[in-house]
């Protein structure tokens, strides 16, 4: 009888979608329940034994209101966790910072798997004035308009871990390939045929170091790192600009709410007769600090200053909010709005100050 219950159990939970796991618990409740009723079938035949006819007659009552109570208690059992979720660089339960540069083992997604580094963004940008390059060589004066949209594409892969920590330690460092791209569309510009106005290239390495050390006020030093970086817009001659750039980074945490992230970077030289922009440090900067608040699951706002270090006092400051689209566990689609100011919204005038106000769409960390 027993055997035909755990076979009906089996069938039923097969064709109703329960997978072996919860299978396997029902298995062991049957048993567990036939194990308990020929516990209880002996223990009325042991009544019977006993000697004094009080004796008997409590056990024979004791036996009748366990039954009559439902006695046969089914032990607890986990319930069967879904994976849905995900785990390692998605789980939720290691910080933002462990996740992005994927610091602890529990929050490793392996390497050569692709991931978002900057916001993928598809924006439109209004600016105070026209940009005041050339459109080409020959143009005296820009034709372009100062509206314009703007295109953002930016992924990392991981090549390699555990190169300087332990295989299998809580802790792993990480080797990192990012490319980022930037691109201006004239698309209001019907009289120039709506062409691109530039785009920016900017490959790099980076490797990231994990530490766990205490700062003050519960911020906690999350990781270290260096890489190298070439920045170029890929034009010739006149209209050509590029520059590459070593750095030192780092960033630090305050629990999940804040982060605060920076960079420190040196150029490497050019010869004086190639170099295209020999000044480009001077006004884009020579450093950038970035803090993130964590307002709440659904809005995101960031702050980043960059500055020459020099008494000119060139440099930006880019303010960001990014707005979750539906569930904020389960897309990472934004509304995002940038304003910007200074030097370097692209390459081709970072010698010329601007402020531009950006909105439209961004896909974060992927």
């Amino acid at each position: 009888m027993q055997l035909k219950r755990v076979i009906r159990t089996a069938t039923t939970l097969l064709f109703s979608g329960v997978g072996i796991q919860e299978l396997q618990a029902n298995v062991a409740d049957e048993q567990t329940r036939a194990n308990a009723k020929s516990s209880e079938q002996s223990a009325w035949q042991d009544c019977q034994h006993l000697a004094g006819r009080d004796a008997r007659l409590a056990c024979y009552d004791g036996w009748a209101q366990r039954q009559s109570a439902g006695a046969i208690v089914q032990p607890e059992r986990p319930a069967v966790v879904s994976n849905t979720a995900g785990g390692g660089c998605r789980d939720r339960q290691y910080s933002a910072l462990s996740r992005f540069w994927e610091l602890e083992a529990g929050s490793d997604c392996g390497t050569f798997g692709l991931r978002g580094y900057r916001p993928l963004n598809l924006s439109i940008a209004v600016a105070t004035h026209r940009p005041e390059t050339p459109a080409s060589e020959a143009d005296d004066n820009s034709a372009y308009q100062a509206n314009e949209a703007r295109i953002g594409l930016s992924l990392r892969t991981k090549l390699a871990q555990n190169l300087l920590t332990d295989e299998g330690a809580l802790e792993q460092d990480s080797l990192w390939f990012g490319y980022s791209q930037q691109s201006t569309w004239q698309v209001f510009n019907e009289d120039m045929s709506r062409p691109f106005r530039s785009t920016d290239h900017e490959p790099e390495i980076m490797y990231v170091h994990p530490t766990d050390l205490n700062l003050f006020g519960g911020w906690r030093l999350r990781y270290t790192g260096a890489g190298v970086v070439h920045h170029s817009n890929g034009e010739s001659r006149e209209l050509s600009r590029s520059w590459n750039r070593v750095y030192l980074m780092g960033g630090a945490e305050f629990h999940d709410r804040f982060q605060v992230t920076g960079r420190l970077w040196q150029r490497i030289r050019e010869d004086a007769e190639t170099d295209d922009n020999p000044d480009i440090a001077d006004y884009i900067g020579r450093a950038e600090i970035t803090g993130r608040w964590n307002y709440d699951p659904d809005n995101t706002f960031d702050a980043t200053l960059r500055s020459s270090l020099k008494r000119a006092g060139r440099g930006s400051i880019r303010l960001e909010w990014f707005k979750a689209i539906g569930d904020p566990n389960r897309s990472n689609l934004r509304f995002h709005a940038q304003l910007f100011h200074g030097y370097g919204d692209t390459l081709i005038d970072y010698d010329r100050a601007r402020t531009v106000l950006s909105i439209g769409l961004s896909l974060v960390d992927f």
